[in-house]
C-alpha cells in the first residue's frame, strides 16, 4: 500500500487511528501487529508468509542464543537472512556476472517488500543481541519491532532501543499525546506535498532524458536540467516518504528517528553522509564500518573500510553494477576527504560547499542511470563534449522553474521537523497546512501517480 493512495490516506490509516483511539489500552501491540500485516500484505498477500517466517526464525534464534551464549547461533542466523535477502535481491544479478559459457537462466523471482529494510533491522538486533546491549522480547513485540507498517517498506532504519520502550503505549489522551498527533498529521501532509507537487513533477523532468539516453546521445542542458531534475526529485521523493512514515508513527504516539537534515547544505562529503539518510548511514558506520576496522588501525585500513563500507552501501541499494559504482564513486571520495583533512591542508570555505554539491550530482547519475551506457551519454552531455546530442527532449523554460523552485526549498527553507516544532502552537497556521492538504489532495488526484524510489530497494 502506498503511502501517496487513496487507500491509505483515506481508508487504512483513519481506520487504523480509529481503532487506536477506541481500543486505548486493550492489546496495543497485538492491534497494531495485526494491521502492519494488513498494511504490508495488501500489496500482494503471497509476502506474507515470507516475513511472518522471518520474524519467527529470527526470534527463535534470539531465544536460543539468549539460553545457550553460543555466538555460532546469532552468526548463523545473520547469514541466513543475508542469504535470503542474496537469493530474492541479487540472484539474478549475480548470476549475470558469470562468464557467457556459464551462464544460467534468468530467474522470475518478485522482490518482497521492504526485505532489503527488515533484514537490516533483524541484523541490528541480533548483533546487539550478541553483544549484550539488547533484551530478550516476545514474539509479538519483536515482530511489531520488524514489521510496524510506518517503517516496513522503506524505514527509517530504526534500533531497537530507539523504539521498543513506545511501542506498547496505549492511547492515553493527554496533551503530549495530542501534540505528537498533531505534529503526525502536519508531517503527512508535508510529506505528501514534498511527492506530489515536486518529487512527481520532477520525476516528469527527469525521466525521458534518461530514457533517451539508454539508446542516443543527449544534450547538454537536457543533460543538465534531468540530472538536477533527479538531484532534488530522490530528496523530495524519499524526504517525502520519511515525513509521512515519521507522521504515521507519530499519529500512534511513537517518535521515529530523524532521517534527513538538510543534505544539500553539506560542505564536505562526510557531512553530507551524515545528513542525507541518516539512519542508513549510522547502520554503516556501526555494523560494517567499525568492524571493518573504523579507524582504529591506521590510514590504510580506514580508507579500505570506508571504500568496502560504500561499495556494500551503493549494493545494497540496486542489484547493478551502476549502484556498485556509485558506492565506490563516494567510498572514494570520503577516502580522498580524508586525506585533505588528515594533510591539513586549507579549503577556502567559498569552494567547500559547491565542490560538494557536485560530487553528489554528479553521483547520482550512476544511481539513476539503468546501464552504463545511459551514464556515458549523460555525462558526455554534462562536460558538453563533442559526442553529445542534439535533439532536446524538454520544455527549458518550464523545466528550469520547477528546478529553481526545488533548490530554494532544498537549500532555504528549515527542516520540515523544525518546521513542524515552530509553528504546532500556533493555531493560525492550521489554516495555510490545510490549504497545503488541498494541494496535495488535488496534485494526486490530478497527475500521474509515481511510487516511492526506495520501495525498489
Amino acid at each position: 500500500m502506498l503511502f501517496n493512495s487513496f487507500g491509505y490516506l483515506a481508508v487504512f490509516l483513519p481506520a487504523a487511528w480509529l481503532v487506536y483511539f477506541a481500543c486505548c489500552s486493550w492489546l496495543p501491540n497485538w492491534r497494531a501487529m495485526a494491521e502492519s500485516i494488513v498494511f504490508y500484505g495488501y500489496w500482494d498477500p503471497r509476502f506474507i508468509p515470507l516475513i511472518a517466517l522471518s520474524i519467527v526464525i529470527n526470534w527463535l534464534a534470539a531465544c536460543w542464543f539468549v539460553r545457550t551464549s553460543q555466538s555460532w547461533i546469532i552468526y548463523s542466523a545473520i547469514c541466513a537472512n543475508l542469504l535470503a535477502l542474496a537469493v530474492f535481491k541479487y540472484l539474478n544479478f549475480l548470476l549475470g556476472l558469470l562468464p557467457i559459457r556459464w551462464a544460467a537462466p534468468q530467474f522470475d523471482i518478485a522482490l518482497p517488500l521492504g526485505i532489503s529494510f527488515f533484514t537490516f533491522h533483524h541484523v541490528m538486533y541480533l548483533t546487539d543481541l550478541r553483544r549484550k546491549l539488547a533484551p530478550q522480547y516476545t514474539l509479538i513485540d519483536y515482530g511489531l519491532y520488524i514489521a510496524f507498517f510506518p517503517q516496513v517498506l522503506a524505514g527509517p532504519l530504526v534500533r531497537w532501543r530507539e523504539v521498543m520502550h513506545q511501542l506498547a503505549r496505549p492511547f492515553s489522551g493527554d496533551d503530549e499525546q495530542w501534540k505528537r498527533a498533531a505534529s503526525g498529521l502536519m508531517l503527512i501532509i508535508l510529506g505528501l506535498c514534498q511527492k506530489t507537487i515536486l518529487g512527481d513533477n520532477l520525476a516528469v523532468i527527469a525521466d525521458p532524458v534518461f530514457k533517451a539516453a539508454e539508446t542516443s546521445p543527449v544534450t547538454p542542458i537536457d543533460s543538465w536540467i534531468a540530472t538536477l531534475a533527479f538531484t532534488f526529485q530522490i530528496f523530495f521523493d524519499f524526504s517525502g516518504y520519511t515525513d509521512m512514515a515519521i507522521g504515521s508513527a507519530l499519529l500512534f504516539g511513537i517518535k521515529l528517528p530523524q532521517n534527513f537534515d538538510a543534505p544539500y547544505r553539506a560542505t564536505t562529503l562526510q557531512d553530507f553522509w551524515r545528513r542525507w539518510h541518516m539512519t542508513l548511514s549510522r547502520f554503516l558506520r556501526d555494523y560494517l564500518y567499525i568492524p571493518l576496522g573504523g579507524n582504529r588501525h591506521g590510514l590504510v585500513v580506514q580508507f579500505w573500510a570506508l571504500l568496502a563500507t560504500m561499495t556494500l552501501g551503493g549494493l545494497w541499494h540496486g542489484a547493478g553494477l551502476t549502484f556498485v559504482a556509485w558506492g565506490i564513486l563516494h567510498g572514494a571520495g570520503l577516502g580522498i576527504d580524508l586525506l585533505w583533512r588528515r594533510s591539513k591542508l586549507p579549503m577556502p570555505a567559498i569552494i567547500c560547499w559547491p565542490l560538494t554539491f557536485l560530487f553528489v550530482v554528479f553521483g547520482w547519475v550512476l544511481f539513476r542511470a539503468q546501464h552504463f551506457d545511459s551514464a556515458i551519454h549523460i555525462y558526455q552531455a554534462l562536460i558538453w563534449s563533442r559526442s553529445a546530442g542534439t535533439d532536446g527532449h524538454l520544455d527549458l523554460k518550464l523545466s528550469a522553474i520547477v528546478i529553481c523552485i526545488a533548490a530554494a526549498l532544498a537549500l532555504v527553507l528549515p527542516n520540515t521537523s523544525d518546521l513542524v516544532s515552530r509553528v504546532q502552537s500556533k493555531p493560525v497556521y492550521a489554516v495555510a497546512f490545510g490549504l497545503l492538504a488541498a494541494c496535495a489532495v488535488l496534485s494526486l488526484n490530478a497527475s500521474e501517480s509515481f511510487e516511492f524510489i526506495y520501495f525498489r530497494f
